[in-house]
């Protein structure tokens, strides 16, 4: 798919710039994503609400490749994103625009080729286009008094039996049908609250029945395969270039995640990644002798710093030993840029 250009993203931007007071008032309360003064963190506080009142069965609803199968025009113009943007919008001219915008070819092994259905990923607009769509369902769950909260293309519907959420799993592959949308059976299901994810984030109860939110088991690996590459000790930098990166990596991870109340996973995700920064450290210090070195420069006794300079070659393993920890402690690598996440 071709990347949008620089003029592309301000004439999308302008556009989103006239669309957005019009429409935005009109979404559903239920509906948080790409919105202004609206974000992920609330979606997820009403999901919580949601449990916390005794709806322990979600309808989760996957689309099957959402953006690019979102449909134009066609037989159901009437429901497609430009048949609902005219009956909305009265300037001729804005809706030549957006319909140039998404008929715009797109690259594929090189070759132009015309696009007949999708909204273009990555694009400022894109996001508001699928609000447009989608709103029709959100108001259709309203009506009907379902409890649920929308991000995006990910709608999750909150019910207190399994029964009533195969009924709702059953409308909604209806009326996404008549958008001409299909549900991915593979990741969609109905299931206990505790089963499922939503927006990186799972659901568990803490003392006092209290539902409580924690990072996901995906997305927590997710996190560790990134910290691996980042601390990667075959990359040539140094210690200082690693941290840098890891740091702004961790404070954007940290404050997505802030809602999560999991301060013992938090810990040891810190003493992972900080034994992991101290055998970046070890590598570059190399043989024994430069490790005894520094480490007494540091203010290690001289017993401990030999223990650990005797087994230079294990860097891993060493990481652990009490000789890095008093070298190079927590402090040392908060001065560095990089925060703790507990």
């Amino acid at each position: 798919m071709g990347i949008p250009t620089v003029l592309d993203r301000v004439i999308q931007q302008l556009v989103l710039q006239v669309l957005q007071p019009r429409f935005d008032p009109t979404f559903s309360e239920h509906s948080h994503g790409f919105r202004p003064g609206r974000r992920a963190h609330d979606a997820m506080r009403e999901a919580q609400s949601y449990i916390q009142d005794g709806r322990r069965w979600v309808v989760d609803v996957d689309l099957e490749k959402f953006f690019d199968r979102v449909n134009h025009d066609g037989p159901t113009f009437g429901r497609c994103p430009m048949g609902k943007l005219e009956n909305r919008i009265g300037d001729r001219r804005l809706l030549r625009t957006i319909r140039h915008y998404l008929e715009a070819g797109m690259m594929a092994d090189g070759v132009v080729m015309e696009r007949h259905e999708g909204t273009p990923q990555g694009g400022p607009l894109s996001p508001l286009l699928a609000n447009v769509l989608l709103d029709e369902v959100d108001k259709e769950l309203e009506r009907r008094g379902h409890a649920f909260a929308r991000y995006a293309d990910d709608c999750n519907v909150y019910v207190r039996s399994k029964r009533a959420g195969e009924r709702v799993m059953e409308a909604l592959r209806g009326l996404y049908a008549r958008l001409r949308l299909r549900v991915n059976e593979d990741k969609s299901a109905v299931a206990r609250v505790w089963d499922r994810k939503f927006l990186g984030y799972s659901f568990w109860v803490a003392k006092g029945r209290r539902v409580q939110l924690r990072v996901a088991a995906k997305a927590l690996e997710g996190f560790k395969e990134r910290v691996r590459q980042i601390t990667s000790r075959n990359g040539g930098r140094s210690v200082e270039r690693v941290c840098e990166e890891l740091g702004n990596y961790l404070r954007g991870w940290r404050q997505y995640f802030v809602l999560a109340d999991t301060p013992r996973i938090f810990q040891a995700l810190d003493q992972w990644i900080h034994r992991r920064l101290r055998a970046v450290q070890l590598k570059q210090w190399k043989r024994g002798t430069t490790i005894y070195r520094e480490l007494m420069a540091r203010g290690c006794p001289w017993q401990t710093a030999t223990g650990a300079a005797c087994h230079a070659r294990s860097w891993w393993s060493t990481a652990r030993h009490g000789a890095l920890q008093t070298a190079l402690p927590v402090a040392y690598f908060e001065g560095l840029g990089v925060p703790q996440l507990a």
